[in-house]
């Protein structure tokens, strides 16, 4: 997969599943309604599942339903829809594993400094999408693409995920995104988890769902390459990040009305 086949006409790209593999049939599930709607739509897109996560704040929080078996997961959710999958990685070692099954790796904010993380995920061939760290500026991002390039990969995408606001919430300062667009990189905005409330006093982080289709009404406007949206049938039962999730049956009538916002600018 090349990231030239995320590009159709004016239209964004959507990267969207659960936050992390709870089981085959829920995975499966949101595969294919997300692929129904966006065929219907028109909309170029990537299954998201994180196969295991590994930045909890707690160590009784969910973690994964075991490597191998959240991989195979994958693999099949990419062979049955004809769609590219990514997943995140949090070690040196999971990206050769983890490329077996997949098309994009991901490289989670909080790690998008790791030099030997962002070279052993290049080295894969596969795209890498790289989120940006709470902690730095937009501009600050092109080091993190730049070890990619350096290592003979030029598949890269940047993601916007906002920025740390005190010590338990996030804002999304708008202007990343052109500014990150000028490095060369295709920009996606991570609605979902730019919403989130972390480090609550019950280790649980919190997030404001309502507020999902301001960001991403804005950052369409904006001029995002990508939107990333992590979605579920019933947030409130999911594993992980459920509360910033989008409900799954949101996610259609979200998405005509993004198009309508991209046509309208272009």
């Amino acid at each position: 997969m090349t990231l030239d086949s995320l590009k159709t006409g004016n239209l964004f790209f959507l990267i969207a599943g659960p936050c992390v593999i709870e089981n085959e049939l829920m995975a499966m599930n949101i595969a294919e309604k997300t692929v129904e709607i966006t065929k219907k739509l028109n909309i170029p897109y990537v299954f998201k599942g994180s196969y295991k996560k590994a930045n909890r704040s707690r160590v009784d929080s969910f973690t994964g339903i075991g490597d191998a078996k959240a991989l195979h997961i994958l693999k099949k959710v990419r062979d049955t829809f004809q769609v590219p999958v990514l997943t995140d990685i949090h070690e040196t070692s999971d990206a050769a594993v983890a490329a077996e099954f997949t098309d994009i790796l991901q490289i989670p904010a909080f790690l998008c400094r790791q030099t030997d993380l962002l070279v052993a995920a290049a080295k894969t061939g596969l795209a890498v999408n790289v989120k940006k760290g709470q902690f730095l500026s937009p501009a600050a991002m092109q080091f993190a693409a730049q070890k990619i390039i350096d290592s003979g990969n030029d598949q890269v995408i940047l993601t916007e995920r906002g920025t740390t606001f005190g010590y338990a919430d996030l804002v999304v300062d708008f202007r990343g995104i052109p500014e990150m667009q000028r490095l060369g990189y295709p920009v996606v905005m991570d609605v979902t988890h730019s919403l989130q409330q972390p480090n609550q006093a019950s280790g649980v982080s919190g997030g404001l769902p309502g507020l999902i289709e301001t960001i991403a009404k804005a950052a369409v406007a904006v001029g995002t390459d990508g939107l990333f949206i992590e979605t579920h049938p019933e947030p409130a039962k999911a594993l992980s990040d459920g509360a910033n999730m989008l409900r799954l049956d949101l996610l259609q009538p979200l998405l005509e009305k993004l198009i309508r916002i991209r046509e309208a600018i272009v």
